[in-house]
């Protein structure tokens, strides 16, 4: 780890707990800041608070201390990714100029290992965990290896000490971090998709939700590469308009792209790089995933075998598109990580066999007339609980589907949907809604699924 002098003998505010809010605690303590550790939580019976405490942490929990910031000087504000601008405390900070910052631009700014970053509306998780699977295995055969960290789950401020030069990070991050973030400099970035009406509530418009992804890249230099969905090409443009990087694209149909999926092979412009057939993962959405992750590792060294050895074998990340069992010749998958339309329309062209779908969740106010053309073709049977149960109902009406069951919740409709199902049939948990009508998060949600599955009374 770096030794920078940049936050020694600063008096930093730590706002929010949680795992990135210790994590990060725990690095600036390191790097010799005086920390103040806030949250909305009473965190007097908190493990990690006390843990933090005992270090000489000034930890004040059960309130926001508005007052605090007038009273007291601090250098720095950071800012938990999930609390939004509006909060009492950031809205305070940026009316006294305090510089408000995020943990992975602390932590990457002391990371001695090279990084690549990894953004976009969906897909992000699965191509941070095939990139850091097929890095690890290139750099296994030195001694060294890739860390998948961020978004996914493991704060960077924890791997960041033990990560050496010689080893790779894998960073998964989303636009609530990236909102924050002034100056990375990732030797690859890329953004897998931009989709619209995905995490406006916390964003406002899509401009700013485009923009916050852009931050990705903002900060890179001419020596970086920045790897780019030729697809999307109003996001292309303005991709163009604000990367210094050298700019790759992929492209899920256009041969003109530097990766594509061609009628056999996952080919760039100089090769044919991996069989179709042999990549265990389901959709063609996750063989867009492949080719980001590809290119990513490219760049970063790896080769065809390493690329091979992965996606042969890489069967899914958990709630995302997640194979659960077979029972009695029916597949069931979990993508509980499918919390918009735009997620939904991935997952349900994913398989050729007839599905019978289970739906439904938070209502945020959108219609599902996106949806009718992929039920038509690809749904026999749909069960749809939640807040949402009815507006999805309106849709599969739309196209026609015959076998539309409204339960209440994911436990009643799990025997439903078996019910509805034959042999040869899938069984797709595809919400295509946020988790937060009956779970916590979208992962509970999913581990509700699978518990649900298991505890079936099949044929």
């Amino acid at each position: 780890m770096k030794d920078i002098k940049t936050y020694s003998n600063k008096n930093i505010l730590v706002l929010g707990l949680g795992k990135s809010g210790f994590a990060v605690s725990e690095l600036l303590l390191k790097l010799g800041a005086k920390l103040t550790l806030n949250d909305k939580a009473d965190l007097d019976k908190n493990e990690k608070a006390q843990e933090l405490k005992a270090k000489g942490v000034r930890v004040i929990g059960g309130h926001h201390p508005v007052d605090l910031l007038e009273k007291e000087h601090f250098d720095y504000l950071v800012k938990n990714p999930g609390i939004p601008y509006e909060n009492p405390m950031v809205k305070k900070a940026e009316e006294l100029n305090i510089p408000i910052i995020t943990e992975p631009e602390i932590a990457l700014s002391c990371s001695d290992a090279p990084y690549v970053c990894v953004t976009g509306s969906n897909g992000k998780t699965t191509t941070v965990m095939l990139t850091q699977r097929i890095l690890d295995h290139h750099l296994q055969k030195s001694g060294h290896h890739a860390y998948a960290v961020g978004n996914i789950g493991v704060p960077i401020s924890e791997v960041v000490p033990k990560a050496t030069k010689d080893d790779i990070l894998v960073v998964e991050i989303s636009s609530f971090q990236l909102l924050g973030v002034t100056d990375i400099d990732p030797k690859v970035a890329a953004i897998v998709d931009i989709y619209n009406n995905v995490h406006l509530d916390y964003h406002k418009t899509f401009e700013n939700y485009v923009n916050a992804k852009l931050n990705v890249t903002r900060t890179q230099n001419s020596d970086d590469y920045f790897i780019a969905n030729y697809d999307q090409k109003d996001i292309l443009a303005k991709e163009k308009e604000v990367t210094p990087a050298k700019m790759q694209t992929f492209s899920e149909t256009d041969s003109s792209a530097d990766y594509f999926i061609g009628d056999e092979y996952l080919e760039s412009q100089n090769e044919k790089i991996m069989k179709i057939v042999d990549i265990k993962l389901p959709g063609i959405h996750n063989l867009q995933n492949s080719l980001v992750a590809i290119a990513i590792s490219k760049v970063m060294g790896a080769d065809n075998d390493d690329i091979a050895a992965v996606l042969s074998t890489f069967t899914g990340a958990k709630h995302r598109l997640q194979y659960v069992t077979t029972l009695d010749g029916r597949k069931v998958y979990n993508d509980s990580k499918s919390t918009n339309i735009e997620a939904a329309t991935v997952a349900i062209p994913s398989f050729k066999e007839p599905e019978v779908l289970i739906a439904g969740g938070l209502d945020r106010g959108f219609l599902f007339d996106d949806l009718v053309p992929l039920f038509k073709k690809h749904v026999k049977s749909i069960v749809l609980y939640g807040e949402t149960k009815y507006l999805l109902a309106d849709a599969a009406r739309k196209a026609g589907i015959k076998d539309i069951v409204i339960v209440n919740t994911l436990q009643e409709a799990v025997p439903r949907a078996y019910e509805l199902s034959e042999p040869g049939d899938v069984i797709l948990f595809s919400p295509a809604c946020a988790s937060w009508d009956q779970f916590r998060t979208f992962e509970d949600r999913g581990d509700y699924f699978v518990k649900f599955v298991k505890e079936l009374k099949t044929k």
